[in-house]
C-alpha cells in the first residue's frame, strides 16, 4: 500500500558526505516526488526535504541507508494508509 512521506535530513560538512547521499537517493529515484535543500555555509551544514510516495518498505529503507551515513540525521512523517 502506498504511503506518501517527507524525509528531514541534516548534513554537517555536507561536502564530505555529499556525494554517498546523492548516491542513496538516486538508487531509491523511484518513489521520489521531490527535493529541496538549503545550504547553511557558515555553519557548515546543509538541510533537505525529500518528498516521497512509495511502499512502507522503500520508505523505510531509504531513510536507514540516509541515517547510517555519517554526518546525517534523518526524521521521517509517513501518511496513513492511501485509499485506493
Amino acid at each position: 500500500m502506498n504511503r506518501i512521506a517527507v524525509i528531514g535530513a541534516v548534513l554537517e560538512r555536507p561536502r564530505e558526505v555529499q556525494a554517498e547521499f546523492n548516491e542513496t537517493l538516486g538508487s531509491f529515484r523511484g518513489i521520489i516526488k521531490g527535493r529541496m535543500g538549503i545550504p547553511f555555509d557558515a555553519e557548515d551544514m546543509s538541510v533537505i526535504a525529500i518528498t516521497l510516495q512509495g511502499e512502507l518498505d522503500e520508505i523505510n529503507a531509504l531513510t536507514g541507508k540516509l541515517g547510517k551515513l555519517a554526518g546525517v540525521t534523518v526524521k521521517t512523517a509517513i501518511s496513513s494508509e492511501m485509499k485506493e
